[in-house]
């Protein structure tokens, strides 16, 4: 049970610093509006996270890389805060979009993922 916590704060710690410097970096190259660097870590977590189900890795694996470090890397309530924002401030072409790419196109990447780790 301990080697399960230890794996995974060692993926959670590492996933939270990548978040941070992604999403740091995202939005000092794109500044935008919309909301991108959210987008594109959520859409890249649900990707990855589809390849480690998908390879079907021991446990040890998951724990710290999905559960872990993917956990961490992704964040739901970063995304449904800036949802909350986008709403207050009427920005409703940019809440559709951003609600409609996230949810649609997270799926389809977790899918691809857990089809390209199956590959063997």
């Amino acid at each position: 049970m301990i080697f399960n916590i230890m794996w995974v704060a060692i993926g959670g710690f590492f996933g939270a610093i990548s978040r941070f410097g992604a999403s740091s970096w995202i939005k000092c190259r794109f500044p935008s509006t919309f909301p991108f660097a959210t987008l594109t870590i959520n859409l890249l977590g649900s990707f990855l996270l589809g390849l480690c189900i998908g390879a079907n890795l021991e446990n040890s694996w998951k724990l710290l890389l999905g559960t872990g470090f993917l956990g961490a890397f992704t964040t739901f309530s970063t995304f449904k805060l800036e949802n909350i924002q986008l709403h207050a401030k009427r920005k409703w072409n940019v809440l559709v979009s951003y609600l409609v790419i996230s949810y649609t196109f997270g799926i389809l990447l977790a899918f691809l993922g857990i089809k390209i780790g199956g590959l063997k």
